[in-house]
Order: structure tokens, then C-alpha cells, then sequence
């Protein structure tokens, strides 16, 4: 009987899993539609604020602002990689990583931003490029307040002049069962290569200085929070896949573990029959 015991115990351990999976596969759904709403908002604006920055760039070549041209062309390259905090969530985290690793063999003039708990758990132990900062607890950011630190920690270090550009790698949200890895450069201004730029001069207002310094400061933002909340979405629909995944593997867990406890339990009925028919027999012969 300690075997079917055993089988018994497993079938229980396999369904509580199946409970939690189920949950979890529940809760990154929930979080994954508001995720996912938030992104198609703020797609729209993000894309805007970087379209004005990127025209006034190719209109206004002669201003010397930093983050429309670049400090120091021959400085490093500040990274940010986005991760999440936590796990159980297929290889969204494990393919920023890979990817990441790769790009930074070819680089070795790079320095470190770490955004998500499991970038910083890997990349402390296993890279030589230094970390100049990180941060965890992003994934529900809900406003651009929360990100005045780490758009002022960004800022700061770009203009010291030691780096020559910002880049960031994460995960672009595409839908619950795909995402796409994605190197972008946010400072400086990438050239706008959209339609042919009108060649009327602009009116600023105070003056063009002020204008790029608040758009820029807004333009950091807005993209540290579209990227942030792509990476979260990505996220949580690569949890939501890897639940779903993991309580259909359980569920046939626990029909094989189901039939093998019957056959088990059936063999032994069989046996248990076998050996009071041959006792009665003995006994009347």
C-alpha cells in the first residue's frame, strides 16, 4: 500500500500546483488588460512628443543642445536593460538576457542601468561592464512622477560627457502570446526620417532653448514610461502563456498519475483475490 500511497500524495502535490498555476494564469489576464490598455494609451503620445524632438532636430542643426546632438561622439554607451522583478514567466526574462550578453560581447566600451530585480541578480555575477545604477518595482509604475529619479539619474549622466549615447534593450508588447526584443536609442534624438520636413521657420515661445530643454525633459519620461509599461504587459502575457502552459502540463500530470494509481490500486485488488481464493482452497483440500 506505500506505493499507492505515494501516488496519492503526488496526484495531491500535482493538483494544489495546478491550483496556484491556474491563479497565477488568472491574475497576469487581469493585470494584462489593464497593462495592455495603458499601452495603447500612451503609445500615441510617446510617438508624438519623439516626432516633435525629431523634427526640430532636422530643422535646428545649429543648436548645440545635448540631446539633439551628441556630447561626446567617442564616449561609451550607457545600456539600459529592462527585466522584471520576478519569474514564472516562460523566457521573457531569459531573452533580454541572451540577447543581451550578445550585443554586449561586441561592446565592450558599455556601461550598466539595470531596470528589474532578475536583470540585476544576472548581470552582477556574470558581466566585467560596470553597473552604474539599478532600480526594481517598476512594473507598476502609474504615473510619469514616478520616474523623475531615474529620468534625472539618466540626464545627469549623459551630459557629464562621458557617454555618447543612452540606448535601452526590452520587450515590445505585441499580444499575450508575443513579444518582440527591441534595442532602441533614446538620447540623443534620433534624425527624423519621416515625410520631407516643412521649411517654414518655427515661433518659440519663451525661446527655442527652453522649449527643446522641457521637451526633451518630457521626451525621457514619456519614453522610460511606454518602455516601461510595453515591458510590462510583454510580461504579463508571457506569465499568462507560461501558467496556462504549466496547468494544461499539470492537468495531464494528473490523469496519468490518476491512471497509473487505478492500475496500481487494480493489481493489487487482484492479488489481495488471488491469495484468499488460494487460502480457501488450501484449507479445503
Amino acid at each position: 500500500m506505500a506505493n499507492l500511497r505515494d501516488l496519492k500524495g503526488r496526484i495531491s502535490s500535482v493538483k494544489s500546483i495546478k491550483q496556484i498555476t491556474n491563479a497565477m494564469k488568472m491574475v497576469a489576464a487581469s493585470k494584462l488588460r489593464k497593462n495592455q490598455e495603458a499601452v495603447l494609451k500612451a503609445r500615441p503620445y510617446a510617438n508624438h512628443v519623439d516626432q516633435m524632438l525629431r523634427i526640430l532636430q532636422k530643422k535646428n542643426n545649429y543648436t548645440p543642445h545635448p540631446l539633439l546632438i551628441p556630447i561626446n561622439p567617442k564616449g561609451k554607451e550607457l545600456l539600459i536593460i529592462v527585466t522584471a522583478d520576478k519569474g514564472l514567466c516562460g523566457s521573457f526574462n531569459s531573452n533580454i538576457i541572451r540577447f543581451s550578453q550578445k550585443y554586449l560581447l561586441t561592446q565592450p566600451n558599455t556601461e550598466l542601468i539595470l531596470l528589474g530585480r532578475k536583470g540585476f541578480d544576472f548581470f552582477r555575477k556574470h558581466t566585467k561592464h560596470t553597473i552604474v545604477s539599478s532600480y526594481s518595482g517598476l512594473s507598476d509604475i502609474n504615473s510619469l512622477l514616478e520616474l523623475h529619479e531615474i529620468r534625472k539619474d539618466i540626464i545627469d549622466l549623459y551630459n557629464s560627457g562621458v557617454y555618447s549615447k543612452v540606448s535601452v534593450i526590452f520587450n515590445e508588447f505585441k499580444s499575450a502570446i508575443q513579444q518582440n526584443l527591441v534595442k532602441k536609442q533614446i538620447i540623443p534624438i534620433v534624425p527624423y526620417e519621416g515625410a520631407e520636413v516643412s521649411m517654414l521657420d518655427y515661433v518659440y515661445e519663451p525661446d527655442e532653448m527652453t522649449i527643446i530643454e522641457e521637451l526633451g525633459k518630457r521626451y525621457v519620461n514619456v519614453q522610460l514610461w511606454r518602455i516601461l509599461l510595453e515591458s510590462s504587459a510583454a510580461e504579463q502575457g508571457a506569465r499568462m502563456t507560461a501558467m496556462d502552459s504549466a496547468t494544461g502540463n499539470a492537468e495531464d500530470l494528473i490523469d496519468d498519475l490518476s491512471l497509473l494509481y487505478n492500475r496500481e490500486r487494480q493489481a493489487q485488488i487482484t492479488t489481495q483475490i488471488i491469495e484468499v481464493a488460494s487460502g480457501a482452497e488450501a484449507i479445503n483440500n
